[in-house]
């Protein structure tokens, strides 16, 4: 078996346990039909579900079923001995019907004890897929395959998602009653105040007069500084210009 359908099989059978309960070892309930297709394509029909179904298969088959096998003569004996290796289920029914009719009837309306359907009978297939949570096995020339589920237990399945996100009733009843609501407030009709973004701030005030001040005041002092400081040196050079001007007399010896 490929990967690919392998993995899409495993998928499958994950949904069906999930959804459904079906655990393993999985009970296959295998037809006349099938008997009678693995024995002409010469396929080892146990070991076949077990791949196909992803773990260990226990197959079954019906009473009915067998005595249809019979009623075709011992051209269908290697039938008749591939189904007595199976486990029989009690089908409880008195007078021998056809086998499409009495695996109906063991799966019912609801599956209650999680069978896989293994058959070919396309008739019996059309009926079983309007059951939900029944997965059905059949046979493509010599590979076996199993259908994807029907639109019967996808719906199940989406309820039971729907149903698993809901708290139950019980739980919900002891839950306090949601306090009344209050009803909404009515709005003042009146002017509209200005759009807070098209209303032009407001300048700060220049702070024009107190520094005007203080800097002519240190210009003032800056200037009579350097005044003083002119005068000083003034003062100073000119004793001296008048002390280099006269001369200094020599004493003779």
């Amino acid at each position: 078996m490929r990967q690919k359908r392998a993995k899409a099989y495993r998928k499958l059978m994950s949904l069906y346990s999930l959804s459904f309960g079906f655990r393993q070892p999985y009970q296959v309930l295998v037809d006349s039909h099938m008997c009678k297709e693995a024995v002409a394509h010469k396929i080892e029909l146990v070991k076949q579900l077990g791949v196909v179904l992803q773990g260990t298969v226990k197959p079954m088959i019906t009473q009915c079923c067998i005595h249809e096998l019979y009623l075709q003569g011992k051209a269908q004996q290697p039938a008749v001995d591939l189904a007595k290796t199976f486990e029989r289920r009690k089908c409880n029914h008195r007078e021998v019907i056809p086998g499409d009719d009495c695996v109906s009837s063991v799966v019912g309306e609801t599956n209650k004890h999680r069978y896989v359907i293994a058959t070919q009978s396309h008739e019996l297939r059309q009926k079983l897929r309007a059951i939900p949570g029944v997965p059905i096995v059949h046979m493509n020339r010599s590979v076996m395959i199993l259908e994807p589920p029907s639109d019967a237990t996808l719906r199940v399945k989406a309820l039971e998602e729907e149903k698993a996100l809901h708290a139950p009733e019980p739980e919900v009843a002891k839950l306090p009653a949601p306090a009344p609501a209050e009803p909404p407030k009515k709005k003042k009709k009146g002017p509209k105040g200005p759009n807070p973004l098209s209303v032009k701030k407001k300048k700060p005030k220049p702070e024009t007069a107190a520094p005007a001040n203080n800097e002519k005041s240190t210009k003032a002092n800056a200037g009579e500084k350097r005044k003083r400081e002119d005068d000083g040196d003034a003062n100073v050079s000119a004793p001296r210009s008048e002390h280099n001007g006269h001369k200094r007399k020599r004493r003779r010896k």
